[in-house]
């Protein structure tokens, strides 16, 4: 273009100008959006040159900011060792024999996929497509659903991001405003993508069941799920800021809920459902004393002689008010229970507390039953 070769050699009038297009042809994005982004720059340019360009500079230097955060062409390898991840799984996570089993499973199938394809290019055949299975995590709070999506993402070596969708407004976030409208940005899968930094990270979409109460938002969220988890769509998935398809096929996409009644039917098509179980008091008697109780400890700035639990204390402490299915209350019983001790150690000087059956009543909340 004519104009943008005038806009490089006035570099110094137009430095602002031009430093947007340095930043837009050092990007890696692809060529037909860069030409969209050009026209832009010289939209703004001619403006400049008129003398009045500040909200058109303002929108564009934005736009182009975001397409050039977008990590085009850059992909984290897998490490796909079922050694590592069986380990990083049991590592924090004790007990979900099946649902381990089943992830496993899951990741087998991408191994031997990802060793046929390599023996596929070596030979000098066509390279099918590995994508990732959609995974859906169903089970009750607490279970260690989320913490699990972490593992596998520490066990492959990809980059982990997190999007709650519990009450999600409207279709915008996830979609995107068109960049006309004011405070308009990408939906949280186009920010996810850029934070993470590669193509391929992990994504959680946490809680897909507890979207808007209103029908009819609900339904138009499900149905933009639907376009970026289904295989067959994803690859020109559009966001409406960027206006410009992104492929999302190589994303290792994660799914979360309570329960299953609120998805729609098209969308549980393409999940992968994984059930968590509740866990037994002995799992979580287990739990506690080897996962949790340690890192409460860290975390509460208390010795181990400054905390001590006898076995016939837990029983109340793994119930202090009746059954919970998962051990995220548990965590914050023991917590509370160590914020009593570290006052009692710093307001009596005292050596250490030793919680039993007879003594544990105290440092558990007042509405407590204790069972023993």
């Amino acid at each position: 273009m004519s104009l943008i070769v005038d806009l490089e050699s006035q570099s110094a009038d137009f430095a602002d100008i031009s430093a947007l297009l340095q930043k837009l042809e050092a990007s890696k994005a692809p060529e037909e959006l860069k030409e969209e982004c050009r026209k832009l720059i010289v939209r703004v340019y001619r403006m400049a040159k008129r003398g009045s360009y500040s909200g058109e500079y303002e929108t564009t230097s934005k736009y182009i900011d975001w397409v050039t955060k977008i990590p085009w062409g850059v992909y984290s390898q897998d490490r796909l060792e079922l050694d590592i991840i069986k380990q990083e799984l049991d590592r924090y996570h004790f007990g979900l024999g099946k649902v381990k089993e089943k992830i496993l499973s899951y990741m087998a199938v991408i191994k031997l996929r990802t060793d046929t394809d390599q023996q596929g290019i070596s030979s000098g055949m066509t390279s099918s497509l590995i994508r990732p299975p959609v995974l859906c995590f169903v089970g009750l709070q607490g279970l260690g659903k989320t913490t699990i999506a972490q593992s596998i993402s520490n066990a492959l070596g990809r980059k982990f991001e997190r999007i709650s969708l519990a009450a999600f407004g409207n279709i915008a976030q996830l979609r995107g405003m068109s960049k006309t409208q004011p405070d308009a940005e990408p939906g949280q899968i186009i920010q996810a993508i850029c934070r993470s930094g590669t193509m391929n990270p992990i994504i959680l979409l946490d809680e897909i069941d507890k979207t808007s109460s209103i029908e009819a938002v609900r339904v138009d969220i499900m149905s933009a799920l639907l376009e970026i988890l289904d295989p067959a769509q994803n690859e020109m998935f559009s966001d409406r800021y960027l206006n410009h398809p992104v492929d999302l096929s190589k994303i290792f996409f994660i799914t979360t809920a309570n329960t299953l009644g609120t998805i729609t039917t098209a969308l549980l098509d393409r999940l992968e459902i994984i059930r968590f179980t509740s866990y037994s008091d002995e799992e979580k008697v287990f739990i506690a004393k080897n996962y949790l109780l340690p890192r409460v400890l860290k975390d509460s700035g208390l010795k181990p002689e400054q905390m001590s639990i006898e076995d016939s204390a837990w029983s109340a402490i793994v119930r202090p008010m009746g059954f919970d299915a998962g051990i995220r209350q548990l965590e914050r019983t023991l917590m509370n229970l160590a914020r009593k001790i570290a006052y009692e150690v710093i307001a009596n000087n005292s050596q250490g507390i030793r919680v039993t059956l007879d003594n544990v009543r105290q440092y558990l909340p007042e509405d407590a039953s204790v069972i023993g």
